[in-house]
């Protein structure tokens, strides 16, 4: 596993400012600093509760990594480690909810007291916050990097803050898996959802069933980036061994992380199916089953039959002995009923029970599932498609589709998970298609567009819900599907730095919450993931249309999308004008400031771009400047898309002129007035 920085890039010069945000993400419930100074050396030591004894030695490597020296470690109560040294601690008594924590930053020591063991450890990942990233670049330079005297009170507003990943379209080997552990500990995120089954790939071992992995495990070809219904040829796969899979539970529980492992059913199988085919829906017509090489929804479904239920009950009794997590996911969603409706087996067992559509199919068995689990002593949770026909009792929801399944089943007095499309698939575009694509094929996503301000925007408890309904919400997820993820790299640059946004919806109160705010505690945050090399995309946010400083622009061409005429104007690099059709000689766009310029000035116009595939240039046009807005001064012509010159003091108008008609459209980046 690659390492991951254990620190924070914060110098004495920003903590002595007390105006500047502690740049810390989630944001902590209270943040009072006191004055002065905590100076950090490689002479810290760590004194900790027994209890404590995992945290503390985690925490141990983290200063080694940043240091090279081992830290002096000592039992509480027993002996001091120095002059200089963390203190961590539990205290139930103390005035602190259920993984809450306090942590006081004075010249002499730092305390961290936890409420239980999870307060502690989250304490201590607010700590690395504070520190620099970088022992081979910062430590040599500081020395001794300085905490400033602080004190924070600190809890979770939800108990499920959680990240899914889907390794069942591209497997993720563990390593990686761990490091995406690392990264939602930082964050204080506490819910690993695995889904580890689908119909390109079943990536668990279950020792009773080998051909899940030797069969099931492999698929002949994938879509290459580019031709969604293409094929590169490539036998592709791989799964997790049980060893494997206890080692990564064991990390994640050691970092105060729940792994809930998915195996999705009855839907979503093909793989399975392939490996089994007795599992499936055999007694209809045409039926022959494979792992899927293509992604979609696939209609190899399991068949609700009694050998299908022992064989869920077999996987399910391996899955619990290596998943200790009180819930199980069974999935349940996007299971087509085309097969259910052609089987003649289908069609006796709802006449024996009583089934009236193929709705009643799936909730009976759905049903079923949940009574193995029940038996195991799990509770079941699925995607809000179990609800059709009819939500088993004891079930929990994930609201995948909206919020509509999520309140309902609040509303009914289900638990529930929110992580709707809208908010929180994190397979969707963090910037424009157009400008992703412009990066290269291996940008391609599933489509939609979720920037991290939308994100952060979500408050995981609606509004349609009371205050007894509300608490049936257990907290909100991210999920990163695996079709456009072919590696490691893919996933972190969709993850981060989302999951930044995500973690403070999870934890802070929604009240104290700012985006501008947040924004600059980002910042730091983007410090520490590229300290760590992680290939995170760039924080994106959605355009507004105005011009920068109140500058109108008037144009005779439509624009396309959101690509308003006055982003040729705004000041962003990341943002600009993209016409609608083909140019017409004297089409134009004009800026009218507002105020005349002051002196001479220098602009310079650069138009086309990576965002259209033949560059939409400006081939023949002039740039021409006005003080009355009627007669018109030629100061440039535009070459291979360019123009620059110098406009005189006292302008009031700079107007981009189409000389000769073109083909193509047109797309203005930002003018430049110097």
């Amino acid at each position: 596993m690659k390492p991951i920085p254990i620190i924070l890039s914060l110098v004495a010069s920003l903590a002595a400012r007390a105006s500047d945000p502690l740049p810390l993400i989630p944001l902590p419930a209270s943040v009072e600093l006191t004055g002065g100074t905590f100076p950090f050396t490689s002479a810290t030591g760590i004194r900790y509760n027994p209890e404590l004894a995992e945290e503390a030695k985690l925490l141990a490597a983290d200063f080694k990594k940043l240091t090279g020296v081992e830290p002096a470690m000592a039992i509480n109560k027993t002996r001091s480690t120095g002059l200089s040294e963390i203190l961590l601690d539990i205290n139930p008594k103390a005035d602190l909810p259920e993984s809450g924590y306090l942590m006081e930053v004075t010249p002499e020591a730092i305390r961290i007291i936890g409420n239980d063991a999870a307060g502690a450890f989250y304490g201590t990942r607010t700590l690395l916050q504070l520190l620099p990233p970088s022992s081979a670049e910062i430590w040599k330079a500081t020395k001794n990097p300085e905490i400033p005297d602080v004190r924070i009170t600190d809890q979770p507003r939800f108990g499920w803050r959680g990240t899914m990943l889907d390794v069942g379209r591209h497997f993720m080997p563990a390593d990686d898996v761990k490091t995406l552990i690392d990264w939602m500990a930082f964050h204080k995120l506490n819910v690993f959802h695995w889904h580890l089954t689908e119909d390109q790939g079943w990536r668990i071992e279950i020792k009773k069933y080998p051909k899940l992995t030797s069969v099931g495990a492999y698929r002949a070809s994938s879509p290459p980036y580019g031709d969604r219904t293409g094929s590169d040829g490539v036998r592709l796969g791989g799964f997790y061994t049980q060893g494997q899979i206890k080692e990564i539970v064991a990390y994640a529980t050691a970092r105060h992380i729940t792994i809930v492992p998915e195996i999705d059913m009855p839907g979503h199988m093909s793989a399975a199916i392939a490996a089994y085919p007795e599992l499936g829906n055999s007694d209809i017509p045409d039926y022959a089953p494979i792992v899927q090489t293509k992604w979609g929804v696939h209609p190899y479904t399991l068949a609700p039959t009694e050998e299908t239920f022992r064989f869920v009950d077999d996987v399910f009794t391996e899955l619990c002995a290596l998943f200790p997590s009180k819930y199980i996911h069974m999935g349940g969603d996007e299971a087509p009923k085309t097969q259910w409706d052609k089987s003649p087996r289908v069609r006796e067992l709802m006449k024996k029970e009583g089934l009236e559509n193929l709705h009643d199919v799936q909730s009976y068995f759905v049903k079923r599932v949940e009574k193995i689990l029940a038996a195991k002593g799990r509770k079941l949770i699925g995607w809000d498609e179990i609800r059709e026909g009819g939500l088993s009792p004891d079930a929990t929801v994930m609201s995948w589709r909206g919020e509509a399944g999520g309140i309902a089943s609040a509303k009914e007095g289900h638990d529930v998970v929110m992580t709707p499309n809208t908010h929180m698939y994190f397979d969707y575009y963090q910037a424009p298609a157009a400008q992703e694509h412009a990066r290269g094929k291996d940008h391609e996503a599933i489509g939609g567009l979720l920037t991290i301000d939308k994100v952060y925007s979500y408050n995981p408890v609606p509004s349609d819900l009371s205050e007894s309904e509300a608490r049936h919400v257990l907290g909100v997820q991210a999920n990163l599907w695996g079709e456009y993820f072919k590696d490691f790299k893919k996933v972190e640059y969709h993850a981060f730095p989302r999951l930044a946004a995500v973690a403070e919806v999870a934890w802070s109160a929604p009240e104290r919450k700012n985006y501008q705010d947040f924004l600059l505690r980002l910042d730091g945050i983007m410090k520490f993931y590229d300290a760590a090399g992680v290939a995170h995309g760039e924080v994106y946010q959605t355009p507004v249309r105005k011009t920068k400083d109140g500058t109108t622009v008037e144009t005779s061409l439509g624009a396309h999308d959101d690509h308003w005429a006055e982003l040729a104007f705004d000041g962003r690099k990341d943002t600009f004008f993209w016409a609608t059709r083909a140019l017409k000689a004297d089409d134009h766009l004009k800026l009218h400031f507002k105020a005349p310029l002051e002196k001479e000035s220098l602009v310079k116009v650069v138009t086309g771009g990576p965002a259209s595939r033949n560059g939409d240039k400006l081939d023949h046009g002039v740039l021409e400047c006005s003080s009355d807005g009627s007669s018109w001064q030629e100061i440039a012509k535009f070459e291979d898309g360019g123009a620059k010159g110098k406009i005189p003091a006292g302008t009031n108008h700079l107007r981009i002129r189409v000389t000769v008609a073109q083909s193509n459209w047109l797309i203005v980046d930002e003018i430049g007035i110097d």
